[in-house]
């Protein structure tokens, strides 16, 4: 089994986490990537050689994306046919829980994460953050994980050429990894872990804003698709008003011409796979949405009100409702093209090995 641990500046948890791995007394190689931590860092990364740690390293910071898809062809390339078990370097695995990993993917042929339950001590970011991801996985794909961000995961041998197809550089390629995973028909499994967080998850190279941005980007660009709609249709309300001195044209004429630039953005800029789609089809089956939710967003909003709920608050819980309903169905399905690609298992050429070296074998490596 290869463990293999993408590092950005590490600091001491990394060689605790080391120690505890006891790679002395197994047959687990590891493999470190230092993510162009820089000469501040050399004393960590040394000791980790010490303990017989391959290090893999980067000239300048790349992403955790890029470090784990360096040490996913690093692998591929140096031991072949064996699976690899990512954990991170911050002191949030135990060694029990990366080797319960390792046991299950060596059974099965998917994608093993280790599911945290996030009890206790939990940073509100690191809750938070988890939970909208999940949602945002779970609108995207039809299925819901509870720990998305997990960092340790299992990977049989055969899918790790394509890991290195993934879209993503930095944290958004974890995500991404999932994704495309459902998208080929790779299983995903979990493992209950612990939930650690060392004082309060400081040690953390996330950065809140640009991070959450990369890993959004798809709910955030299709929630300025919708704020550019309503402000077309506002717009567009103000002016046929006053043209036609009539309320009804002007309401239709507004939907029709917000829906048509809402309908050009999420299929040139939100959903990129929209483009290649068919124009006439993705044109009717938008029109088919747009009527099923305005047909929901009169039948929501009665229902509501009928058991007392305020207008307004109706209005809002509503069109939320809405909004993640529209967005779920146009990723899925409305701008979604049908796959003919293969599974990764079937484009594999590589057999699948169960790793009987000694740890001296290793060693003289």
């Amino acid at each position: 089994m290869i463990i293999l641990i993408p590092a950005y500046e590490p600091d001491e948890k990394l060689n605790i986490l080391i120690e505890s791995l006891q790679l002395e007394n197994n047959e687990t190689i590891l493999v470190v990537v230092d993510d162009g931590s820089g000469p501040e860092s050399g004393e960590i990364f040394s000791y980790a050689q010490r303990q017989g740690a391959v290090l893999v390293q980067h000239a300048d910071n790349k992403g955790k994306g890029e470090a784990l898809k360096t040490g996913f062809d690093y692998v591929a390339e140096h031991f072949p046919g064996h699976d690899v078990v990512t954990a991170d370097c911050d002191g949030q695995h135990a060694a029990v829980d990366i080797y319960a990993v390792a046991r299950k993917v060596g059974q099965h042929r998917s994608i093993v994460m280790g599911e945290r339950e996030f009890a206790g001590n939990v940073p509100l970011r690191s809750k938070l953050g988890n939970k909208a991801t999940a949602l945002l996985f779970a609108l995207s794909t039809g299925t819901w994980l509870n720990d998305t961000q997990t960092g340790l995961r299992g990977f049989p041998a055969e899918i790790l050429p394509w890991l290195g197809t993934v879209p993503g550089e930095r944290y958004e390629y974890e995500l991404n990894m999932l994704l495309e995973a459902k998208r080929n028909d790779v299983e995903l499994e979990t493992v209950k872990i612990q939930t650690i967080y060392l004082n309060g998850n400081e040690s953390s190279h996330f950065r809140p804003i640009r991070d959450s941005m990369r890993i959004y980007a798809p709910l955030l660009k299709f929630s300025a698709s919708s704020l550019a709609g309503f402000a077309v249709d506002t717009v567009l309300l103000l002016v046929f008003t006053a043209l036609f001195n009539d309320l009804l044209p002007a309401v239709v004429l507004a939907r029709l011409g917000s829906a048509a630039v809402n309908f050009w953005i999420n299929r040139q800029l939100v959903f990129a796979e929209g483009r290649s789609l068919s124009l006439r089809s993705t044109v009717s089956r938008y029109a088919l949405l747009a009527v099923v939710l305005l047909a929901l967003n009169y039948e929501v909003l009665v229902l509501l009100s009928a058991i007392g709920t305020p207008l307004l608050l109706a209005k809002i819980l509503t069109e939320i409702t809405l909004f993640l309903l529209s967005f779920s169905v146009q990723k899925r399905f409305l701008f979604r093209k049908k796959s003919n690609r293969s599974s990764p298992f079937e484009d594999s050429q590589d057999g699948h090995l169960v790793n009987t070296e000694s740890s001296q074998g290793r060693s003289e490596r």
